[in-house]
């Protein structure tokens, strides 16, 4: 199950990629790779997020 601390954690790192995408991309000249590898980052965390919002959600 997961914890309400895990969940938090997670959001707000998501939040924090979201951040640095919308930073980066305001840069002129912005790297194409990095902005590529946050949104990757930013997509795996969105991915455990749904993964531990389905184990709570599936009765035990």
């Amino acid at each position: 199950m997961a914890t309400k601390a895990q969940m938090e954690t997670l959001t707000k790192r998501h939040q924090e990629l979201e951040a640095a995408i919308a930073a980066e991309i305001k840069h002129p000249a912005f790297d194409e790779l990095r902005v590529i590898e946050l949104k990757r980052m930013k997509l795996r965390i969105k991915d455990q997020l749904e993964e531990l919002r389905h184990e709570d959600a599936t009765p035990h």
